[in-house]
């Protein structure tokens, strides 16, 4: 299974595609017979308070729901979100792994 990683915060230290990217990769890799996208994956720009983090998660989110009815993207089930200090409220905002 391939999770794809999605740079929502527009650091450029951190890897990721750009969301406007997204569509156009996920059609790709899951045009590729031997991988299977099952999901998206972000790091949030560091913050003292895990609320902070929450738009983000929204944001990814929505991108997976989004995401579902393009091509390729029927499997898109998991969201690997969060971090040790955040990863509450990445539960909350739907964090699968």
């Amino acid at each position: 299974p391939v999770l794809l990683q999605v740079n929502l915060s527009g650091e450029p230290q951190k890897a990721g595609v750009s969301p406007a990217a997204l569509p156009r990769l996920l059609a790709a890799a899951s045009a590729h017979g031997s991988l299977r996208v099952v999901g998206l994956m972000t790091i949030p720009a560091p913050a003292d308070d895990p609320e902070r983090a929450r738009p983000v998660f929204a944001r990814l989110r929505a991108l997976r729901d989004e995401l579902r009815a393009a091509p390729g993207g029927a499997n898109l089930t998991e969201l690997s979100m969060g971090m040790s200090q955040d990863f509450e409220v990445a539960v909350e905002e739907g964090a699968t792994w």
